[in-house]
C-alpha cells in the first residue's frame, strides 16, 4: 500500500513538472511576448532599464543621466570644477531643486600631497565649489551637507598619476 501510494506521489510530481515547463523553448511575459535574459541578444542592465522608451526608476540610478556620475574630479591643486564635470553638477542642483525633500553630503578630498591642514583645507574648498554650484541652480541650502576628508580616504593607493588624480575628488552621496 506504501508503494502505490508513493508510486502516485512520483507520478504527480512528474506531470506537474512536464506542465510547468513551457513548449517554446522561451520566457514570455503576461502579454505572451518573448523575455530576454540578461546577456541574451546583448541585453544589458542600461539597455533593459531604458527599453521600450522612458527610464522608470530612480533618476539617480538612470546610467544614460548625468545624475548616475556621482563623484568630480579635480586638477592638482585646484577646486574649480572641471568643464567636463560642470554639467554633472548643473543637473545634481536641479534634480535637488526638483525635489525639496532630497538631501546630499558632498565629500570633499585630496591627493596625499601637502600637509593634512592643506588637505582639509583644499577638500572643504572642492566640496563648497561643488555645492555654491548646485545652490546657482535652485536647489535649497539645508539640503546640502558638506563634509572634507583631506587625503584621509584616498580611492585609489599609489603615488603615481593615475592613483594621485583619482583621489582629487569631491563624492555626492545621497
Amino acid at each position: 500500500m506504501k508503494i502505490c501510494s508513493s508510486r502516485k506521489a512520483a507520478v504527480i510530481i512528474v506531470a506537474l513538472t512536464l506542465a510547468g515547463c513551457s513548449t517554446t523553448g522561451g520566457k514570455t511575459g503576461a502579454d505572451g511576448a518573448p523575455v530576454k535574459e540578461m546577456g541574451e541578444g546583448g541585453l544589458t542592465a542600461a539597455s533593459a532599464a531604458t527599453m521600450g522608451g522612458d527610464w522608470r526608476g530612480n533618476p539617480l540610478d538612470n546610467p544614460d543621466s548625468p545624475l548616475s556620475t556621482r563623484t568630480i574630479f579635480f586638477d592638482f591643486d585646484e577646486s574649480q570644477i572641471r568643464e567636463d564635470f560642470r554639467d554633472v553638477v548643473i543637473a545634481h542642483g536641479q534634480y535637488l531643486a526638483a525635489n525639496p525633500t532630497v538631501n546630499v553630503t558632498v565629500e570633499g578630498h585630496a591627493d596625499e600631497r601637502g600637509s593634512r591642514e592643506y588637505n582639509i583645507a583644499l577638500g572643504e574648498r572642492r566640496a563648497n565649489t561643488v555645492r555654491n554650484l548646485m545652490l546657482a541652480q535652485g536647489a535649497a541650502s539645508n539640503q546640502i551637507k558638506t563634509i572634507s576628508y583631506g587625503e584621509e580616504r584616498p580611492l585609489a593607493i599609489g603615488s603615481d598619476e593615475h592613483s594621485l588624480s583619482q583621489n582629487r575628488r569631491a563624492e555626492l552621496l545621497y
